[in-house]
């Protein structure tokens, strides 16, 4: 029997990594789509912030409440998934609780942190589920956030409830077994969670105790296996994207915005012709694009932006003009580009050879991209170091350098910036004496 049950184990497990791995293989590919930029500069500043943002989860801690239950579900998921090395052990060998003859009174010690743990992760996410369906935080009730991502957040929360739980019970039955001297059972000392469930499962059958603790542990790691395939597909994602993401974020001073350096040319020239010299040749047959206008023309850092996002909406709440009612979320900006980029993904996949029909501005309006006021505020809000306002500013720049779309007051702007060197309808001379009167 513990051969069969070994055999079935091995090939779940493998199943469940190759379908991952083929999973995360096609999100690297979706972000390689994106036009290089060079972020390999600072490497002890950036390895600083993985540990500080990621690691440390620094940001969330503005609101210390739902920062401190953040980071039970954050370390419960780490620390307790340090028990899937015994469970893949056992599940492989046929034997159970492998680790007791090596560790002692210290496995006693280490289950009784997990079950503390798994208590603790339990509670934070009925917390969680508390804020989201009955108290219904504002930042969770935006219109983006309707159908899937509510549905991929409460899947996710349940998840982890379920998980907990049979973890505990599992421990629970084993440990009745154990008092039962059923073979097999290594025998431990009492857990600290489990021992009160297990106070419940009194008068059970020795039998009826294994078949609880077998569909336990094999509904723990199955729905393990599945959680982790899930995760590629979920805003959770950000569970394993949030440090190569924290490693790679901008170091640019805050609120600095990248020019382009064509256009820097062009301007510094016409204020200044006599600086030419100062300016590399350029191919005058290279194809010269303004902006974006699809996730292609993206950095592969702003797509990595995408999949990191976890729609926790901190940028939305900071952001000003979403609060006096304009229509721009930069929340949404975010789920759009990770939308969109998938969509590429899937037709590129299917046919590398036929042209992408439709783009990014096909989803995300330009009324929403006008009612950006480059504050910044997204940015400083978001955990993650994401920038929404690098994406805003990129597909601006199509529209108003490309496509020629802009607001009739832009344009004026735009002329007397040509050609008076201001955003005023006033010549070089007349700006000097009004400044002199």
């Amino acid at each position: 029997m513990h051969i069969i049950q070994q055999v079935i184990f091995v090939l779940v497990a493998a199943a469940a990594i190759y379908f991952f791995t083929k999973q995360v293989i096609r999100i690297r590919k979706n972000i390689l789509l994106g036009r290089d930029e060079d972020l390999s500069d600072n490497k002890e500043q950036r390895w600083k912030n993985m540990f500080i943002f990621a690691l440390g989860q620094k940001k969330m801690f503005t609101n210390p409440l739902v920062a401190f239950l953040h980071l039970i579900v954050y370390i419960g998921f780490i620390i307790i998934n340090i028990e899937m090395l015994e469970i893949v052990l056992d599940g492989i060998t046929g034997q159970h609780r492998l680790f007791v003859p090596f560790l002692g009174d210290c496995y006693t010690w280490l289950i009784n942190s997990f079950e503390i743990l798994a208590f603790l992760v339990l509670a934070a996410c009925v917390v969680f589920l508390f804020r989201r369906h009955v108290v219904k935080v504002n930042r969770f009730t935006k219109p983006e956030l309707e159908g899937a991502p509510t549905r991929d957040a409460a899947i996710i929360l349940f998840t982890e409830i379920v998980l907990m739980s049979l973890f505990l019970f599992m421990n629970a039955a084993d440990r009745l077994l154990q008092d039962a001297g059923v073979a097999h059972y290594t025998s431990t000392a009492p857990f600290l969670i489990s021992s009160h469930i297990a106070s419940w499962l009194n008068g059970t059958s020795p039998n009826a105790l294994m078949l609880m603790e077998r569909a336990a542990w094999w509904l723990h790691i199955i729905g393990i296996f599945a959680f982790l395939n899930y995760l590629p597909f979920s805003k959770h994602l950000h569970i394993v994207m949030a440090f190569p993401n924290s490693f790679y974020a901008s170091l640019r001073p805050v609120g600095q915005m990248e020019n382009m350096p064509i256009v820097q040319k062009e301007v510094v020239l016409m204020l200044q012709p006599e600086r030419a010299n100062e300016f590399p040749e350029t191919d005058p047959n290279a194809p010269i694009k303004f902006g974006a206008k699809d996730v292609q023309d993206l950095s592969w850092k702003n797509l990595m932006d995408a999949y990191s996002c976890s729609e926790c909406g901190r940028c939305t709440a900071a952001c000003p003009a979403n609060q006096t009612g304009k229509k721009l979320s930069p929340r949404k900006v975010m789920m759009d580009t990770r939308d969109r980029l998938e969509e590429v993904g899937l037709l590129l996949e299917k046919n590398a050879e036929v042209p992408v029909e439709g783009n990014l501005l096909d989803r995300i309006r330009v009324e929403e991209l006008r009612a950006c006021t480059t504050c910044n505020a997204c940015v400083q809000a978001c955990p993650l170091n994401i920038s929404p306002l690098d994406i805003i500013l990129q597909l601006r720049r199509s529209l108003v350098m490309e496509d020629s779309n802009v607001p009739n007051e832009w344009a004026m702007m735009f002329g007397n910036l040509e050609n008076n060197q201001g955003p005023w309808k006033f010549s070089n001379e007349d700006r000097a004496n009004w400044r002199n009167a």
